[in-house]
């Protein structure tokens, strides 16, 4: 299988849908960082506000007090470790590569705060821009239908692209994310043609795909996102079989071994 990078979550929210409120402390962070970096994660993503449906806003302030302390902390613990920030608010992504982040993944794709690009241009960071059916960082539950997915997502970020060069970001730090479930849709079938069609995007910009434990996995029978990890697995595999050159997951060392 060709070579990724494994981007493993460390969420420091009390309200995640997978791990909320179980590494909101320092220690519990710096913890969990090691166990990951232990079993194979090639960079530390560290998030502090919550996206998913029903999910509430964050300030920016609050989302700072939840992640740089923490950023720092696993910096001071792992020197030379590569982290992101999980971050649409251009002032976290700020405080964040400060504090020695090389990478922002923003899933509103520079719509949620029209300062980001500036943020992001001045710097020598690596730049996520995700698709979203939504313009705001709150994923809404909607059966949301597409002629043809891949074309409405490359258009999308061609598009991102275009606005992030033009504001003076670099294009080799430029990573592109088709966004998953809710992100897509709440029909499954779309996340999972965007999986099959992955390499479709790869010519655009390095991938970034986050399959990991999400509400198109859950098949027939629902299940919830403790007995996603098989299908997190298959799809995880089938991303990198299709070109994908990042994956983000919670479940670090059963990727590591793809």
């Amino acid at each position: 299988m060709s070579h990724f990078l494994i981007v493993g979550v460390l969420n420091v929210t009390p309200d995640s849908y997978f791990d909320g409120g179980k590494y909101d402390k320092i220690q519990a962070a710096v913890d969990r960082a090691g166990e990951m970096i232990k079993e194979g994660a090639d960079i530390i993503e560290i998030g502090g506000e919550s996206t998913g449906p029903g999910s509430l806003d964050v300030s920016s302030e609050e989302e700072i007090k939840r992640t740089i302390n923490i950023i720092k902390a696993v910096k001071a613990a792992y020197p030379s470790q590569k982290i992101s920030i999980d971050t649409h608010k251009s002032a976290v992504a700020s405080a964040a590569i400060q504090a020695g982040v090389m990478m922002v993944n923003d899933i509103t794709a520079g719509r949620g705060d029209p300062e980001m690009f500036s943020v992001i241009a001045d710097r020598n960071v690596d730049f996520v821009l995700m698709y979203s059916k939504d313009p705001t960082a709150r994923t809404t539950i909607e059966a949301c239908t597409y002629d043809d997915v891949l074309m409405t997502i490359s258009t999308f970020l061609e598009g991102r692209i275009a606005r992030a060069t033009a504001a003076g970001i670099d294009p080799s730090h430029i990573i592109i994310d088709p966004g998953m479930g809710h992100f897509i849709s709440a029909l499954p079938k779309y996340s999972f043609e965007v999986i099959d069609r992955l390499s479709e995007l790869t010519s655009i910009a390095p991938v970034f795909v986050s399959p990991s434990r999400k509400s198109f996995l859950a098949g027939p029978d629902n299940l919830p996102p403790e007995k996603r990890l098989p299908a997190t697995i298959k799809a995880s595999a089938d991303c990198v079989k299709n070109g994908a050159t990042y994956i983000r997951t919670h479940d670090v060392i059963e990727m590591a071994v793809l």
